[in-house]
């Protein structure tokens, strides 16, 4: 009878394995992934490569949500809204100190600004305007796509250079980044953001001219990286070391100076713009995008610290402490 019963229990045990074992095992991991802007945010063009994606729908499942700037991720992150978010240098320690996201961590690269023979955002004013140097935004209005956001605290830190306050000296309205041209042209800014695709929009460029740019007044910057929460990383290792995997294989696959031709037409399709405005995505002449996705830490290091003098943070972190790179390291041994 108890050698029935063992049989019997044997049975059940080996049934339920077959019957939830192997759903279990191939119900993939959702990793919820936000960004802000198309082309220039990789996250924008990983599912256009889908058939790159070995692990894709096997061991990961991938969901993008495009934010209208990084602050307002910060608050998806404290939400549990989002799972990898591709966050700017000056909200990785707002998310940190004034979010509480203690456990936040720098996972991968998302692109440096201001690298040498690389692109770097631009401050724009009209050509005909009264705005012809930085001193004579004294005064005037300013255009940023969200406040405490990376092109944000360039932009107050050049204004700072030249002895300008916010509130004292300028007032800062907030705007997405596509209306930044009718926002200047219709003369509602003096001064505005422009970030690739956008700042080669051939209607921009008419009426605009580059006061600054980004790398004037921060030099070098780590300027968006991948971050994720410890506790996420921790529960989800080899799916996440899978995900980098594949996030490595499609970067390459963009870089590839063979692949440019596809790479523009992605491009077209995704912003609905002509083809031939995409010249520059993905070469020199846009931003510095390290091929093995491996955040420059110390220039990351100097933007947080800017982010601190400004007075968005009480206080600088250490960087490297709130990094965990072993995921995207993992995943380049298994690209070599």
């Amino acid at each position: 009878m108890r050698t029935g019963m063992g049989l019997t229990a044997a049975l059940a045990v080996v049934l339920g394995v077959a019957a939830f074992g192997p759903a279990q095992a191939a119900d993939p991991l959702t990793i919820r992934m936000g960004y802000v802007v198309p082309i220039s945010d990789l996250p924008s063009l990983l599912l256009e490569k889908k058939d790159l994606a070995k692990h894709l729908d096997k061991s990961y499942r991938l969901e993008i949500t495009r934010y209208a700037g990084t602050p307002p991720m910060v608050t998806a992150l404290a939400a549990g809204e989002v799972d990898v978010a591709d966050l700017a240098y000056p909200t990785l320690p707002i998310a940190i100190q004034n979010a509480g996201i203690a456990d936040l961590k720098v996972i991968a690269d998302g692109f440096q600004d201001g690298a040498p023979g690389h692109y770097s955002n631009e401050f724009m004013v009209l050509k005909d305007g009264p705005v012809k140097k930085v001193e004579d935004l004294k005064g005037k209005v300013v255009a940023s796509n969200a406040i405490g956001s990376g092109v944000d605290i360039a932009m107050r830190a050049m204004l700072k250079k030249h002895g300008l306050e916010d509130k004292r000296d300028y007032t800062v309205i907030e705007a997405p980044f596509p209306t930044m041209r009718a926002i200047l042209a219709e003369k509602k800014a003096d001064l505005v953001s422009a970030v690739l695709p956008f700042a080669l929009d051939p209607q921009l460029l008419a009426v605009a001219q580059s006061l600054f740019a980004s790398k004037d007044a921060v030099g070098v910057s780590e300027f968006t990286m991948w971050t994720a929460r410890e506790g996420f990383i921790a529960k989800n290792r080899a799916a996440m070391v899978d995900f980098m995997e594949d996030a490595l294989t499609i970067l390459r696959w963009y870089q590839d100076p063979a692949n440019h031709d596809a790479v523009m037409d992605i491009c077209a399709r995704i912003t609905k713009a002509p083809r031939e405005r995409f010249g520059w995505a993905y070469t020199a002449r846009d931003y510095n995008r390290d091929r093995n996705l491996k955040p420059d830490v110390a220039a990351l290091q100097r933007n947080v610290d800017l982010t601190r003098d400004l007075g968005f943070i009480k206080a600088s972190i250490d960087v490297t402490k709130q990094s965990d790179l072993s995921l995207i390291e993992e995943a380049a041994k298994r690209e070599k």
